[in-house]
């Protein structure tokens, strides 16, 4: 049997089964709130043209309204400055949206400490602990994060000082960007970077690092308790839309039962 018939007979038995790893997409997910003078993007919406109607008797459709970066979406590298002559989304390469998931676990330090930041540190443990990070891999950042994603309030957890959710410190964006041989990131938050983040030196380091490098980026993403640390297979579907900085992206893993 080929390889690949293997793996389509593996998921017509069961055997291996498809893990949604996507945040329903409406008018109620939770957005990045950028602070004055800044421009926000528009919220989703959907606008209905016709529901088995004079418009239109035998079908319902609508109009959609977003922002490239609203609910799990992907950042491609003309998003931030410093991939600004790299790729918009429409360009990404289609073998590295599929590939290994390797899953880290921070859930108990992000919920000792919202603000808490990864470090090289505990990449290179982990790497000692079970082996290095395959190549073409995506790096899933577990943080518990996704349990607040139908709560505006406590998903963007904002108050006077800023947003407080987990992140990276500037040593570990440069690490993952210069020394991994991986295609991205994905994390439960509303960004891949911090929400305090601005206040680092470069700013938002996981942007400017990981993009300015040509590696990707994925936001909001739910299920990472329901992958294995290694062994899934994770599917990445962006929108390619041409010129476009980043797009809402369904995001599957297939996992081994």
């Amino acid at each position: 049997m080929s390889p690949l018939n293997n793996v389509l007979s593996s998921l017509a038995s069961g055997s291996v089964k498809v893990v949604d790893l996507t945040a329903p997409l409406s008018a109620d997910t939770p957005t990045l709130v950028l602070p004055e003078p800044f421009a926000n993007l528009v919220d989703f919406s959907l606008d209905e043209v016709s529901a088995y109607n004079e418009p239109g008797p035998f079908w319902k459709h609508h109009n959609i309204h977003t922002g490239e970066h609203i609910g799990t979406h992907i950042d491609a590298p003309i998003h931030w400055i410093s991939g600004r002559d790299g790729k918009d989304v429409s360009q990404l390469d289609p073998a590295r949206l599929v590939g290994p998931a390797v899953v880290l676990d921070f859930s108990a330090e992000a919920a000792a400490d919202p603000d808490f930041l990864i470090d090289v540190h505990h990449l290179r443990e982990r790497a000692e602990a079970k082996g290095p990070f395959p190549a073409n891999a995506w790096l899933l950042f577990r943080t518990g994060w996704d349990q607040y994603g139908h709560d505006k309030q406590a998903f963007l957890n904002l108050d006077d000082t800023g947003s407080h959710t987990p992140g990276f410190t500037v040593e570990c964006a440069r690490y993952i960007a210069d020394e991994l041989e991986i295609s991205g990131i994905g994390v439960e938050t509303v960004g891949i970077d911090a929400g305090n983040a601005g206040a680092l030196e470069p700013p938002f380091p996981m942007h400017y690092y990981l993009l300015g490098a040509d590696k990707y980026g994925i936001t909001s993403l739910k299920n990472l308790d329901k992958l294995p640390s290694n062994g899934a297979m994770i599917v990445v579907c962006p929108l390619p839309i041409v010129g476009g900085t980043g797009a809402p992206t369904r995001v599957l893993a297939l996992v081994q039962e």
